[in-house]
C-alpha cells in the first residue's frame, strides 16, 4: 500500500481529482489517500494558500497528486506551484506530449518529452522595482552549473532508460551568453557521456518554429525554466490542448504530479471538465511508484475511450460530449 497526498485544488480541481481518484481506486493500485488542501479556497478559509500541515504531509509521504490551483494575476500571493517546487527542490518538470488516436489535432503520431528545469532561471523570484515611483522593475535570471547539470543529466538518463534516440538542448546562447551560454556548454559536455544518444541544440525562437512545422523530428527536449514553460504549452497545442497534458515535478526525494491546465472556475461544478490530464498525471505517478502494469492498463483504457469518442467531455467532442462522471464510467468499464 502506497500513501499519496491528495490535494483537490481550485475550480474544476475537486471535480477531476475525485474522478481520477475513483479510477485509481478500482484499478487495484492500492493507494491510500492522505487528504490535504491548498489554493485560493484554502487562502480564503485559512489566510494562507499553502498551509504548513500540507507541506508537512508532503514531506512525510513524499508523493502527491494535485489538482489545478488558482494563482492571482499581477498581485496577491505568489504561485503555489513555484513555492512547492522551491520547498522540495523539485528540479525536474517532466511534460510528456503524446497524441491519442481519436483526438482532433493538427498533428498525429507525436510522442515527445520535455524536461524543464524547475527551480532557477527567471522564475527564481529575484525581482523588484528599481525606483520609489514603481516606474521600472527588473528580474534576475539565475542559472547555476549545478542546476544545469542535473536537469540535463535527467533528460539523458530518461532517454537511455526509455530507448529514446535524441535529446535537443534548447537555449538562447547567441544573446544570453552567460546564462543560456552556460546551460548549453554544460549540456554539450554531458552529452559526451551518452554516445549512443544523438544530441543537438536549437535556439529557442527557431525551436518554436520547428515544433509547429516538424514536431515529429523531436524526441526528448531539455531547456531552462521560462523556455520550458512556454514550449511545453506550445507542444500541447499540437496534440489537442492542455486537456491531455500531464505534468510531474520530481526531486531526489519528493514528487508531485499534476494536470498542467488551469482551474477553469467558469465550469467548476458543472460536471463537464475533462479528467484526462490529471488521470495521465496519475499514470506517471503510478509508474514512479513502480506500479507499471496498472499504469499501462489505465492509460490503455483512456486511449480506448478517446479513440471511440462517444464518451468524452465536450472539449473533446463539442457536438456530443458527455459529463465527467460518464467519461469516468467508460474508462472504468475498459479497465
Amino acid at each position: 500500500m502506497s500513501k499519496v497526498v491528495y490535494i483537490p485544488g481550485d475550480g474544476i480541481g475537486p471535480d477531476i481529482a475525485a474522478a481520477v481518484r475513483q479510477v485509481i481506486d478500482v484499478s487495484g493500485a492500492e493507494i491510500e489517500w492522505v487528504d490535504a488542501e491548498a489554493g485560493l479556497g484554502t487562502y480564503s478559509r485559512k489566510g494562507t494558500p499553502l498551509p504548513t500541515e500540507t507541506i508537512e504531509l508532503i514531506r512525510q509521504h513524499r508523493v502527491a497528486l494535485k489538482g489545478p490551483l488558482t494563482t492571482p494575476v499581477g498581485s496577491g500571493f505568489r504561485s503555489i506551484n513555484v513555492a512547492l517546487r522551491k520547498e522540495f527542490d523539485l528540479y525536474i518538470n517532466l511534460r510528456p506530449v503524446k497524441w491519442f488516436s481519436g483526438v482532433k489535432s493538427r498533428f498525429t503520431d507525436i510522442d515527445l518529452v520535455i524536461f524543464r528545469e524547475n527551480t532557477e532561471g527567471l522564475y527564481s523570484g529575484v525581482e523588484h522595482y528599481i525606483d520609489s515611483r514603481k516606474s521600472a522593475a527588473e528580474s534576475v535570471a539565475i542559472v547555476t552549473r549545478y542546476g544545469s547539470e542535473r536537469i540535463v543529466r535527467a533528460a539523458f538518463d530518461y532517454a537511455r532508460k526509455h530507448g529514446r534516440k535524441k535529446v535537443t538542448i534548447v537555449h538562447k546562447a547567441n544573446i544570453l551568453k552567460f546564462t543560456s551560454g552556460m546551460f548549453l556548454e554544460v549540456g554539450q559536455q554531458i552529452a559526451k557521456e551518452y554516445p549512443e544518444i544523438e544530441c543537438e541544440d536549437k535556439i529557442v525562437d527557431n525551436m518554436s518554429m520547428q515544433l509547429v512545422m516538424h514536431p515529429e523530428r523531436f524526441d526528448v527536449i531539455v531547456t531552462t525554466n521560462l523556455f520550458g514553460d512556454i514550449l511545453s504549452d506550445l507542444a500541447c497545442g499540437l496534440i489537442g490542448g492542455l486537456g491531455l497534458a500531464p505534468g510531474a515535478n520530481i526531486g531526489d526525494e519528493t514528487a508531485i504530479f499534476e494536470a498542467v491546465h488551469g482551474s477553469a472556475p467558469d465550469i467548476a461544478g458543472k460536471n463537464i471538465a475533462n479528467p484526462s490530464a490529471l488521470l495521465l498525471a496519475a499514470v506517471l505517478m503510478l509508474r514512479y511508484l513502480g506500479k507499471i502494469e496498472i499504469a499501462d492498463r489505465i492509460e490503455a483504457a483512456l486511449a480506448q475511450v478517446l479513440l471511440e469518442g462517444t464518451h468524452v467531455t465536450p472539449d473533446l467532442n463539442p457536438e456530443g460530449g458527455v459529463h465527467t462522471d460518464e467519461m469516468v464510467k467508460a474508462i472504468i468499464a475498459k479497465l
